[in-house]
């Protein structure tokens, strides 16, 4: 038997019985659309989380009060030895290659206009907010570089801050009140979105020094550092402790450079990713039994032609090509229809639900042909090898 006639057979065997076949295939289609449709689900959560942290820079290194390892998690203020001071900050910017310092208070506050009342975010910030974040100023400038420690009441608002209380007003010089003190807008920001929950441009910001009175507090919940493209962050980190370790006698601060920041995250959502992908596997499985039936069954029912097929010269292992060539021939052409339905699915959930940021692997997306064709294969092997070892005279007397 030549090979074009085994292909002929196994594909005769299959329009033959067209619904059966058309079944089988859907098992392992619904299959490999859960599998991409899930990994692209999770693939646009990756990509996304990872372009959050992303906006702000990959060259920063955070410093917060406590120290995880001893005394639990970074930022429990009331359990630190030392907490966190604008002279620390002010230390910090003495490290070799740290090119801008921002020590961070956050809180809210209602902001007043000529009676337009609006409650948002408040950032205690330096300066060197748009280098250190990468934000930009839209309209005028940015807070003046005074000195730290009394700083003028000027404040920088975001876009949306700037809407809603002013319209179509130019905000420049104009006077607001925050926490029942009078500012002088000196900037709008450049529209920003957000960042995991937290609207940056519905925010405004003040001096740290400022928002400290303002909150009552004495010290910073965080300490943003920019360091020089290129540098060694490693060294950076070393002389950033021993700088504060000198000034607190010991330790009790967390420094977490962005780029461990990012291995952890992408390490973390690439097991998100494979976990989804996964559970749609598990339909790849209920395919594949459904394959391994149906071929058991097409055995039995062409008992009689495999005895002719034999009778007439056909060998064991073209008997077993045949029944094997149906088998990959129903999963691959299910994988096929499943790829074109998980990836149409991504592609309508990315349009009518932006907000779930699908992206489709292509890798996942071979993978999971090729799984598709490796479980029919292994789904007809026992079925293909039962048929092959059909005894002709015994198969030719069967009904």
């Amino acid at each position: 038997m030549y090979i074009k006639d085994s292909i002929m057979l196994s594909l005769g065997a299959l329009k033959d019985q067209r619904m059966r076949s058309f079944l089988t295939a859907m098992g392992i289609a619904v299959g490999i659309a859960s599998v991409v449709l899930l990994t692209s689900l999770g693939e646009g959560l990756h990509r996304f989380v990872m372009a959050e942290f992303t906006q702000f820079g990959t060259n920063i290194i955070a410093v917060n009060p406590g120290k995880t390892e001893t005394i639990g998690m970074a930022g429990a203020i009331i359990n630190n030895v030392r907490p966190l001071t604008m002279e620390d900050a002010l230390s910090l910017e003495t490290v070799p290659k740290v090119e801008g310092v921002i020590p961070f208070v956050q809180g809210n506050a209602p902001v007043e206009y000529e009676g337009r009342i609006r409650h948002t975010n408040l950032f205690g910030v330096g300066p060197k907010v748009p280098e250190v974040w990468r934000i930009g100023v839209a309209v005028g400038r940015f807070l003046p570089d005074d000195d730290p420690r009394t700083p003028r009441a000027f404040v920088a608002i975001g876009s949306k801050v700037r809407t809603e209380l002013f319209g179509d007003i130019n905000p420049l010089g104009k006077k607001v009140r925050i926490g029942g003190e009078r500012y002088i807008v000196s900037g709008v920001m450049e529209p920003k979105g957000q960042m995991l929950g937290f609207d940056l441009d519905d925010a405004v910001y003040i001096p740290t020094r400022r928002a400290l009175a303002m909150y009552n507090r004495d010290s910073l919940m965080e300490i943003d550092l920019l360091y020089k493209e290129g540098s060694d962050p490693d060294k950076i980190v070393k002389d950033i402790k021993k700088m504060l370790i000198a000034r607190h006698g010991s330790e009790d601060f967390t420094l977490t450079t962005q780029e461990q920041m990012m291995k952890v995250l992408g390490s973390i959502l690439n097991v998100l990713t494979i976990a989804v992908g996964a559970l749609g596997g598990i339909s790849l499985v209920v395919g594949g039994v459904g394959i391994l039936t149906i071929m058991t069954i097409a055995v039995h029912e062409r008992t009689t032609e495999i005895g002719l097929l034999r009778a007439i010269g056909a060998g064991r292992w073209q008997i077993l090509a045949v029944f094997l060539g149906e088998a990959v021939a129903l999963s691959g052409l299910g994988g096929l229809a499943g790829l074109i339905m998980g990836t149409a699915g991504a592609v309508l959930i990315n349009l009518f639900v932006p907000a779930m940021h699908t992206h489709t692997p292509w890798t996942y997306v071979l993978l999971s042909e090729l799984t598709a064709v490796l479980i029919g294969l292994m789904a007809g092997v026992l079925p293909a090898r039962h048929a092959a070892m059909l005894d002709p005279i015994e198969a030719l007397r069967a009904e």
